[in-house]
């Protein structure tokens, strides 16, 4: 009988460490960018090895990273990103992803980095690991001049469109008293693309679009009719542009940072924005 008792003891005391050990597991993979379930160690030796790297964006984020009219993924990010990449010997192999699931693409190992307009926010550092800056991008409201909209106080009670999971929302909700207060409802129209919020706005659905202003000026400037629309500026903080990788990738992000710095001192970072951009941001204000 007192065996028996012992059986049931231990065998309750195996039962609970291992019950207690699966609930600790579901714990740690529950946080916010965890990276449990993926490789935690460095990829750069592989990167190396195969030669080629798999970088995640949206394309139809103009002139960032898009397709053109044969279907090539360009634009700024697409040119500074393969030239990083040639001076180390390493192919880019481009994967659009829905932008909303951005950082779960890179965490789960579906991409190694994110170079596509993405803002340094203290948000995404919580989730991946950032590059130097090597762009700014400051944030526009786009109106149709026939909407009689010229100021953001001017949006009072409008309907507002934006971008799911870019940094115009992170923006919009983090500075409320530059747009957030005056629009309908104290809230913004969530799209997965920015080239369908510009097919409403030009269906009137929504009379503002807040956007980077590069993707704007570029966006209006290859349409039929660009003098059709209002672009303004100001009130929120200038963003920088990083790259975004695994917070375990700390060689892969530290090659990526030695180009860049060569790059930018060559001068031919700066040639890429006035190439896609016709302007340099290093003129930006903080504002």
């Amino acid at each position: 009988m007192i065996s028996m008792k012992k059986k049931i003891i231990v065998n309750s005391i195996v039962s609970l460490v291992f019950f207690a050990l699966v609930g600790w597991m579901i714990f740690v993979i529950a946080q916010p960018g965890s990276e449990t379930g993926v490789a935690r160690e460095d990829k750069w030796s592989e990167i190396k090895e195969k030669k080629s790297i798999t970088i995640g964006l949206d394309d139809t984020f103009v002139p960032m990273g898009f397709r053109d009219s044969s279907g090539k993924i360009v634009g700024f990010d697409v040119d500074l990103a393969e030239k990083v990449f040639s001076n180390l010997g390493i192919k880019v192999n481009w994967q659009p992803i829905d932008w909303s699931m951005k950082e779960t693409e890179l965490n789960t190992g579906n991409i190694d980095a994110l170079w596509n307009g993405y803002t340094k926010t203290p948000e995404r550092a919580k989730q991946v690991a950032f590059s130097s800056t090597y762009h700014r991008a400051r944030l526009a409201l786009v109106v149709k001049k026939s909407s009689g909209v010229r100021s953001f106080s001017e949006m009072k009670g409008k309907v507002l469109g934006l971008q799911t999971g870019s940094s115009g929302e992170t923006a919009f909700n983090n500075e409320p008293s530059v747009l957030k207060k005056y629009v309908s409802g104290n809230k913004a129209v969530g799209y997965d693309t920015f080239d369908k919020a510009f097919t409403d706005l030009n269906a009137n659905r929504i009379t503002g679009l807040l956007v980077d202003e590069d993707y704007a000026r570029y966006y209006i400037k290859h349409q039929a009719n660009p003098d059709d629309y209002q672009i303004m500026t100001g009130g929120f903080t200038v963003a920088d542009d990083v790259v975004a990788f695994r917070k375990g990738d700390t060689k892969l992000k530290k090659a990526v940072n030695e180009q860049l710095a060569k790059l930018e001192k060559s001068g031919y970072i700066n040639e890429l924005e006035l190439k896609w951009f016709g302007q340099t941001s290093s003129n930006l204000s903080s504002k």
